[in-house]
């Protein structure tokens, strides 16, 4: 009986030692390995584009509005490993059709950073705001759960096979942070938690490391809604150089569970 060899697109250029043109216009450098950002247009998403892109990876940063992403273009202009894709992470239709037009094509990270805060006035104790809730959920926790299935495939065939989301401290139900302070988003990066560990153990048997990580207290438009005349945070450029080498350390000996930019673990 003959034995089939499979063949992907990017095998074969690979094998040919070409880059592989994209209809975005970047050229990715099949040996080389390749990011899937969210919400890279700004803060911590951007900063993982821009450091993953000077490592020489092959970037694939996704934003809502590209044509308002100065920084983000600039970047591509800069580097031409760097597509970048218009994705809002509550259009499920359009992660499905993103990961279908990149079929056949290794993602070794996948990073859900895309998130939003929700406004403060309408997730305090007393004010809890039902659209706001499905707004926050749907960003915080179910995108990031599509993403993950939609490219599912994709990370599972590469060869670092790593799936990051960004959590936070307050999804700590053991830390317990107070009732009034961003309620909602609280409960949503909780809900992450869980989604991720259920992700997790879908991905397991394909040897895929799905964790998580909250990058603390970082200069973010994020971080000034959420705290209001508080001091600022790390810079994000900061944090990413933390956070990456953590990611780079991830293997088989990960438990799921939260961990810090620094690699300390964070209670459930």
């Amino acid at each position: 009986m003959r034995r089939r060899t499979r063949f992907n697109l990017a095998s074969v250029v690979a094998l040919l030692g070409l880059g592989l043109q994209l209809a975005s216009g970047a050229e990715f450098d099949p040996t080389r390995p390749t990011l899937l950002v969210t919400g890279a247009n700004r803060g911590i998403g951007f900063a993982f584009a821009e450091h993953y892109a000077r490592s020489g990876w092959n970037v694939i940063a996704t934003a809502r509005a590209p044509e308002a992403a100065a920084d983000l273009q600039a970047l591509a202009a800069r580097h031409p490993q760097v597509a970048i894709e218009q994705l809002d992470v509550t259009d499920i239709g359009r992660i499905g059709a993103l990961a279908e037009s990149y079929s056949g094509q290794s993602i070794d990270l996948l990073i859900n950073n895309a998130g939003v805060y929700g406004e403060r006035a309408k997730q305090a104790w007393g004010a809890l705001d039902a659209v706001t809730f499905e707004q926050v959920m749907a960003v915080n926790v179910f995108g990031p759960l599509k993403m993950v299935e939609a490219f599912a495939d994709h990370v599972a065939g590469s060869r670092q096979r790593k799936i990051v989301s960004l959590t936070s401290g307050v999804g700590s139900i053991e830390l317990g942070r107070g009732a009034s302070d961003g309620l909602i988003y609280s409960i949503s990066k909780s809900a992450l938690n869980m989604a991720m560990r259920k992700a997790a153990q879908a991905l397991q048997p394909r040897g895929v490391i799905v964790a998580l990580v909250a990058p603390g207290m970082v200069d973010t438009d994020m971080l000034a809604q959420s705290r209001p005349g508080m001091p600022s945070g790390t810079s994000p450029a900061e944090s990413v150089v933390r956070m990456a080498v953590l990611i780079d350390a991830l293997d088989g000996s990960y438990d799921g569970r939260p961990i810090t930019a620094d690699g300390e673990r964070l209670p459930w």
